[in-house]
């Protein structure tokens, strides 16, 4: 009797041993996340001259240690980049791999990025990188590394020849300056030497020219309405009462129209380029109205990456407009992606009433 007591206590003690044990276990699984340090990066080089004929060779690498929970996490981790003294408020991104204590980065993505920052020369540009480093509702960022770089600058190939309207009945008025963001371009067509323009007109006249900032080449009224002249005597294209219009023009022919329409009654608080040209599809680049017309918005000098983007009101899927076309077209709320085929600056225009758009590589 006595022997089979013992062996019952000793069954006993095996299960309550073995009971304490799984609660520490379960206690461990449920340990709280601490509050967490910031990750440390660092790179192998604090300058970098990008050449376009080593386009897939390392530009830079970068280790981290990662931030420390106290326990085992799984962390978000980004990289950052900035040009120097902005603070970061305006930045491009690179996720890292789930798990990833480095990265090695090309020669043509660093590039990509520094020219998306709005740098359009070659020239020696200070930036900054940090890593973003996230879990939960926590977020750390690293020490910041500071980067001199050199970009390459290969433009896109663009063959199209723009003309922009000018004169007091538009919203550029006679300043014919190249730092006139008010003077809009005409749209391109698919027919050879045919532009059009819908907005809004004042009062007044106006003209069409090839370059801001030149009167060479021009076009103005000729011996009679409808007929366009090229020479510098040309006449004003008259606006008698102000309002909506679509001005159709053939360079080719050397005629125009100017039709009145009616306006569409919608106006929107913001119309932002959104898409992986700009940062991502969580990410909206507003472009800025136009005092003058409503529906016309504009982005002058901007960094676009290759990839692609839509337009969209009020950082909204609720209204958006795109087209699988390059350069200019007539965006649609059913459209695809509008392409972006190489990271350049460019200049965008976009007309909120007709879906026409320009996206014009600065020069």
């Amino acid at each position: 009797m006595l022997l089979k007591m013992k062996q019952l206590f000793k069954i006993f003690t095996v299960v309550f041993l073995a009971f304490i044990l799984a609660s520490c276990e379960k206690d461990e699984d449920q340990a709280v996340l601490g509050e967490g340090t910031d990750p440390v990066i660092s790179a192998n080089k604090t300058t970098a001259v990008l050449l376009s004929t080593d386009a897939t060779k390392e530009a830079l690498a970068f280790s981290w240690v990662n931030s420390d929970y106290g326990v085992n996490v799984q962390l978000t981790n980004q990289l950052q980049f900035a040009l120097k003294g902005t603070s970061f408020s305006t930045f491009k991104t690179i996720d890292m791999a789930n798990g990833a204590k480095s990265y090695s980065i090309t020669v043509n993505d660093l590039n990509n990025i520094v020219l998306s920052l709005g740098v359009s020369s070659v020239v020696a540009t200070d930036i900054e990188i940090r890593l973003k480093s996230t879990v939960a509702n926590k977020t750390h960022y690293s020490n910041t590394l500071p980067l001199k770089v050199t970009p390459f600058i290969n433009g896109p190939v663009y063959t199209y020849t723009d003309l922009y309207l000018i004169g007091d009945a538009t919203a550029g008025g006679w300043d014919n300056l190249a730092t006139n963001a008010k003077i809009y371009p005409l749209l391109k067509t698919s027919t050879a030497n045919v532009y059009t323009y819908t907005g809004y007109f004042a009062v007044g006249g106006f003209k069409i020219i090839k370059t801001p900032g030149s009167w060479t080449t021009q076009y103005g009224m000729g011996a009679s309405a409808g007929v366009l002249d090229t020479s510098g005597g040309s006449g004003n294209i008259s606006i008698t009462t102000a309002g909506y219009y679509k001005v159709t023009i053939n360079v080719g022919a050397l005629t125009y129209s100017v039709a009145s329409i009616t306006p569409s009654s919608t106006t929107y608080t913001s119309v932002s380029l959104i898409g992986p040209s700009v940062g991502g599809w969580s990410t909206d680049l507003d472009l800025e109205k136009s005092t003058f017309d409503p529906h016309v918005w504009v982005k002058k000098n901007v960094g676009l990456s290759s990839g692609e983007f839509k337009f969209r009101a009020n950082h909204d899927w609720g209204t958006s407009w795109g087209i699988a076309q390059e350069f200019f077209g007539t965006a649609t709320g059913s459209g695809g992606n509008i392409p972006v085929t190489t990271t350049f600056n460019y200049n965008v225009y976009f007309n909120d009433m007709t879906g026409d758009f320009s996206v014009i590589p600065v020069n």
